[in-house]
């Protein structure tokens, strides 16, 4: 009789803790062990894969995956409501070995890292998006925002043009207007510097905290197998 299989051990990384914990939140029914989770850090402990969720990210083109890594042998896998094809092929280019979209429910999602971690590559893109009432958090959702205006009002706090938002989106300036314009009126403003204060103080400064099982030993780089 076979030794019955330990949960995955799995870390959540985004720059907002509200969007971990959501993601923690929708995974913790499942067979799986988020035993880390962290904003704007690196991981630090041993897990079977880091789930790397891209709410407004806002780093250059292109995914660094060692910064998430460190030295172990954990497979990263993107979860993300953008699912533009040029983008998936860069992260899968750069070492990713998933992608999977937010519409997919915890069981989906448990399937798809099982199969991850048995050496497959998988891309999940289900048939919709999330602009509409996705799972998990994110901030603003109190006031009504939809991810896709959450993540465009994070861009425009942290400094970003509609621009530079709608190249790193893979959408196009007058959709990043409409997602602005929603916003703004769902927020109560109507000037750029008016939706900055308010994302300052409600939720859109980036997070920097990390969470970690304590029964699990952080191990330095060099002490790795």
């Amino acid at each position: 009789m076979e030794p019955p299989r330990r949960p995955l051990r799995l870390a959540i990384v985004d720059d907002y803790a509200v969007v971990v914990a959501g993601v923690a939140s929708l995974l913790a029914e499942e067979r799986i062990e988020v035993v880390e989770t962290e904003a704007s850090l690196p991981v630090v402990t041993d897990v079977d894969v880091v789930l790397y969720d891209t709410f407004a990210q806002v780093k250059g083109d292109g995914f660094d995956l060692k910064d998430y890594v460190r030295d172990s042998d954990a497979k990263v896998v993107l979860y993300s409501w953008n699912l533009n094809a040029d983008l998936i092929e860069q992260a899968i280019r750069a070492g990713a070995s998933g992608y999977l979209s937010k519409v997919l429910t915890g069981p989906a999602i448990v399937d798809a890292l099982e199969r991850i971690m048995a050496g497959e590559t998988v891309v999940l893109v289900g048939d919709n998006e999330t602009s509409v009432g996705g799972a998990g958090d994110w901030p603003g959702r109190a006031a009504g925002l939809s991810p896709r205006e959450a993540e465009v009002l994070a861009l425009i706090t942290r400094g970003l043009t509609n621009q530079e938002i709608a190249d790193r989106a893979f959408l196009s300036i007058n959709s990043i207007k409409t997602y602005i314009r929603s916003a703004y009126r769902k927020i109560g403003v109507e000037r750029r510097a008016q939706a900055v204060r308010w994302g300052m103080n409600h939720g859109f400064e980036v997070d920097e905290e990390r969470k970690v099982d304590p029964a699990l030993r952080v191990r330095p780089s060099w002490d790795r197998p």
